[in-house]
């Protein structure tokens, strides 16, 4: 038993040290330039999707409805007077799989034009970008408010002194992602005060209440915040909501 274990061990640092070998004879000839045109291509696709991966939660959050969503939830939340109920994880997660619901004819359509073609070597790196960044940049045209995208051309020509694209479709993208930001942070905020304002109405009424009767040492937010919720659970708020976000993107 004793012996068998041995064996196992020095098995297992033999193979080891050989793979150790292996590698290290992988990475020099890499470094001295001996390694193939395939492994280099690899390994740059590699540190590529790294580095998208490492702000892939920033590209979430400038290109896709995911602004608007957790805006308008966060509205909510304050709205109703709760404060850690909903949780965040849970407006975080309903604003991302709305997300991909409002998103997944652009996801589908990126997919099929640029990464799928790119996986299969019909088409280069920079031609699978400019496929994979065209859906995006049609979704945000199309969601964009004009004076916006305009407020954005003229701070570039300030800055530049060059004449801005005249066509929408070659805009940069540099100038359209803060146009786009802004116009969801517009109207993600439009959308919360429409929802907040009900909920403002009941606080007033019940304040106003609260103080005729003389009942000075009870806050409102106790007997106003039940009213609340019962008011939004009685209108199907959660239904309603989603409702409208979603179909705000037409």
């Amino acid at each position: 038993m004793k012996r068998t274990a041995g064996s196992t061990v020095l098995i297992w640092t033999t193979v080891s040290l050989a793979n150790v070998g292996a590698a290290s004879a992988q990475v020099s000839d890499l470094l001295s330039g001996q390694a193939n045109g395939e492994m280099s291509g690899r390994i740059v696709q590699l540190v590529a999707v790294l580095s998208v991966l490492s702000i892939a939660p920033s590209l979430l959050v400038m290109a896709t409805s995911f602004t608007r969503f957790v805006i308008a939830l966060s509205f909510l939340r304050s709205g109703l007077g709760l404060q850690s109920t909903p949780g965040n994880i849970v407006l975080i997660s309903l604003s991302l799989f709305l997300t991909i619901f409002v998103m997944s004819p652009t996801f589908d359509k990126a997919w099929r034009d640029g990464v799928q073609p790119l996986v299969d070597r019909k088409i280069d790196e920079r031609e699978a970008v400019e496929r994979m960044v065209g859906p995006f940049r049609d979704f945000m045209l199309s969601n964009v408010r004009e004076s916006d995208l305009r407020l954005m051309k003229e701070l570039q020509v300030a800055k530049t002194h060059q004449t801005p694209e005249r066509n929408e479709r070659t805009v940069a993208l540099t100038v359209l992602v803060p146009a786009f930001m802004i116009s969801e942070l517009r109207r993600g905020f439009e959308i919360g005060f429409l929802v907040a304002l009900p909920f403002l109405v009941i606080d007033l009424i019940v304040a106003t209440i609260v103080m005729s009767m003389g009942m000075m040492m009870l806050p409102p937010s106790v007997i106003g915040l039940p009213i609340k919720v019962l008011f939004f659970v009685l209108i199907d708020g959660w239904s309603l909501l989603v409702r409208g976000l979603v179909r705000s993107y037409g």
